[in-house]
Formats: structure tokens, C-alpha cells, sequence
């Protein structure tokens, strides 16, 4: 399994139509990607920390097609106007873990 997060800074007095646009907007289309398997917005209980975009993928391959499409970067620039800095990106990998029985 993949993860890929997405560290997003708003402007002050933003974060609200921002976290409208991600939810109403956004999510619906990552939800609907190939291999996609959550998509979700993490947001900071500290105010100096970043919000976190989590999109979770069934494979390294399906996430990087993700990325491939350009739907990553559309997705992004939707709600730029209300950054305070460029948003970063990081991947990671995972194993699956079985709840117990």
C-alpha cells in the first residue's frame, strides 16, 4: 500500500473555504481513481502546523499513475489561491495489517 501526503499551509481566515472546496470538490474525484483506497484531510489541532492531504493507494504503480495523469496537479491548483507556501508532497509505502479476528 502507498500513502501519499500532501502538506498544505493556508492563508489566515482561509482554511474554512478551503476545507469546503477539498471535501465538496476534491475528494470525490480521488475517491474515484484507479486503485485508490482513501482520501482524507488531516487537519492540525496546532494551528502553527500544516493541514495534511492522505490519499492511500493499492499499489506504488496506480499511485504513480495518479500522479502521471496530471489529476494530482489539477486537484492542487484548485484551491492555491489560498496557500501561504507551496504545498509538499511526500510518498510512502506500507504493509497491509490484518485487524485481528
Amino acid at each position: 500500500m502507498y500513502v501519499r501526503l500532501t502538506f498544505l499551509n493556508f492563508l489566515p481566515g482561509k482554511a474554512k473555504e478551503a476545507k469546503r472546496i477539498y471535501n465538496a470538490e476534491l475528494v470525490p474525484v480521488v475517491k474515484q481513481q484507479k486503485g485508490n483506497l482513501d482520501c482524507r484531510l488531516l487537519e492540525p489541532v496546532d494551528e502553527a502546523h500544516d493541514y495534511i492531504s492522505m490519499t492511500t493507494w493499492e499499489s506504488k504503480e496506480q499511485a504513480d499513475a495518479y500522479q502521471a495523469s496530471g489529476v494530482y496537479s489539477q486537484l492542487v491548483n484548485r484551491v492555491k489561491e489560498f496557500y501561504a507556501k507551496d504545498p509538499v508532497l511526500k510518498v510512502y509505502s506500507t504493509e497491509n495489517v490484518l485487524e485481528p479476528a
